[in-house]
């Protein structure tokens, strides 16, 4: 009898055990403000209006976390900003909720969409996230503007044009917070598994980890195409509140590159 009861002590340890550990690697994935347009390169013949799906997720895993309503969202464009935030509508994306828009492009030239969030409070890591999050759509074969710099409180540039890209390009941007570079940022980077095809041969691969240099210049290789995230990380100088007690702040510097399939005449 008492080696019955050890058996089913031991069992009831284990399944909390598997699911404690469950719940930490679900928490401990990287987390990735989301900017997904229905199409980042909109040539002459074709329709004029773009769809853009705002979310946060684990985005290999497919994991949704909810997004409250943006503090801000807008897009850039020949150096002026037109606020969009009244323009978003609820949906659900990855099973939580996310907001969307339909946008009508008028004018030559690249769009810079960006998403300021809400602060995020994130248990697992005891800290609140802030993902500002930016994606550029280029439009009627006029690609000005792609390397402008918004002033935002941490972004990525991009060195290289972040679209007309082929899986396979060398990729490159620059981190910067406060307008300056930021000498060795850490920058996570993972793909969009948008249909769930892609499998990660152990948990490692699901999101890479890379450095950039003195200057804060980082390059990347994305093996196949899709939707790939660049989120540059640092901790802000300041603190936010959470049950009496200030806690860190981590900004991250999200940019959103899609990258093509090399095609040949049939």
């Amino acid at each position: 009898m008492k080696f019955l009861k050890m058996r089913s002590k031991i069992a009831k340890i284990t399944l909390v055990t598997l699911a404690l550990a469950f719940v930490f690697a679900e928490n401990s994935l990287a987390h990735y403000g989301m900017v997904i347009p229905s199409d980042n390169m909109i040539m002459q013949n074709e329709k004029r209006e773009i769809k853009l799906d705002l979310s946060f997720s684990h985005p290999f895993e497919t994991i949704g976390i909810e997004l409250v309503k943006p503090k801000a969202f807008f897009v850039v464009m020949n150096g002026k900003n037109q606020d969009l935030i009244e323009t978003l509508t609820p949906l659900t994306i990855m099973d939580k909720p996310a907001w969307t828009l339909s946008f009508p492009v008028k004018r030559p030239g690249a769009h810079v969409f960006v998403m300021e969030p809400e602060a995020y409070w994130e248990p697992a890591e005891d800290c609140f996230i802030i993902h500002t999050t930016k994606t550029i759509v280029a439009a009627f074969g006029d690609d000005s503007g792609w390397d402008e710099e918004l002033g935002l409180k941490t972004e990525i540039l991009p060195l290289t044009r972040p679209f007309g890209l082929y899986a396979g390009n060398l990729f490159q941007g620059i981190v910067k917070l406060d307008g300056k570079p930021v000498p060795h940022a850490e920058v996570e980077i993972e793909f969009y598994n948008q249909n769930k095809t892609a499998v990660a041969p152990t948990d490692y691969m699901i999101t890479q980890t890379i450095k950039a240099d003195q200057n804060g210049v980082f390059s990347y290789c994305a093996p196949v195409s899709g939707w790939w995230g660049f989120a540059a990380l640092s901790t802000s100088d300041k603190k936010m509140m959470h049950n009496g007690e200030k806690k860190d702040i981590e900004l991250g510097a999200v940019l959103w590159v899609k990258f093509e399939n090399w095609q040949e005449k049939k």
